[in-house]
């Protein structure tokens, strides 16, 4: 069973949701994001999204944008992101590691390439924001004999005759975006959610994740009343960069206020469905 499939099982079987916090690689240096991939699973992270930053990230909304930059100032790469991964694995071999980012750094590496060094980084999934399954093959073979699940973007506008082809294949979970547009920018209702994750959990048995506009930990938890996985992007990036000084290095106390936000987000995604108090 794959650290993704095991997560959710533990999780299911837990009765709970899932946490997946999003952390853009080098964001604002490399020794911040090592140390809160570090003590993310500690603070609550089920999974653990690292961002792979690049220069045209049309997805994202300004908060993400201006993370990447800074990411890219501190000496991004796509090696040097594969390389966080390799030296978190050392002391963590169970809590999943999905990047996501966009495909032009992913051919610029050599998509096979990638894709081995990347397995054999202790990656686990890759969520590609702007390949469309008609334009996938050419990353879909490769990442799955690497081992490495494709995780499919679902929208609100992705009708009913289009959903079986967008989920074929996909693997890991699906990764619901939740509202239209960018990331960050306005949070889907609970009614919502209601209404679309029954449609999708018509169409696939793999867990659902809800992301693009969950930022606190009340909007986290109504994820998970419907959902199998809140994903929290925006908010810790907006925390990073609220604490870095005029030079734009981390403030001392910068990784642990992320965290104990992490921690705050996961007690409400842990008991989001227990039983109300008589």
């Amino acid at each position: 069973m794959s650290r993704l499939a095991a997560t959710f099982a533990r999780a299911r079987a837990e009765g709970r949701g899932a946490l997946i916090p999003f952390v853009e690689a080098f964001d604002p240096d490399r020794d911040t994001t090592a140390a809160l991939l570090a003590g993310l699973p500690a603070a609550g992270a089920d999974v653990i999204e690292v961002g792979m930053p690049f220069s045209d990230p049309m997805a994202d909304g300004p908060t993400i944008q201006r993370a990447g930059q800074r990411a890219l100032k501190a000496g991004a790469t796509l090696a040097g992101t594969l390389d966080l991964v390799r030296a978190f694995r050392v002391g963590n071999d169970v809590t999943p590691v999905v990047l996501m980012g966009y495909f032009n750094p992913i051919l610029s590496y050599g998509v096979a390439r990638f894709c081995t060094d990347a397995a054999a980084a202790g990656v686990d999934g890759l969520i590609v924001v702007d390949l469309p399954p008609e334009e996938s093959e050419e990353l879909d073979g490769p990442a799955r004999a690497a081992g490495l699940d494709m995780i499919r973007l679902v929208a609100p506008t992705t009708g009913p005759e289009r959903l079986p082809f967008v989920l074929a294949g996909a693997g890991g979970f699906v990764y619901y975006v939740s509202i239209t547009g960018i990331t960050g920018t306005r949070t889907a209702t609970e009614a919502h959610l209601a209404e679309a994750i029954p449609r999708l959990r018509a169409a696939t048995a793999l867990p659902i994740a809800v992301g693009f506009g969950v930022r606190t930990p009340e909007q986290a938890a109504t994820v998970v009343r419907h959902a199998d996985a809140a994903v929290v992007a925006s908010a810790l990036i907006d925390t990073i960069a609220d604490r870095l000084d005029a030079e734009g290095r981390p403030r001392p106390g910068t990784v642990e206020a992320v965290l104990d936000q992490v921690r705050a987000l996961a007690r409400a995604v842990r008991t989001a469905r227990a039983p109300a108090a008589a």
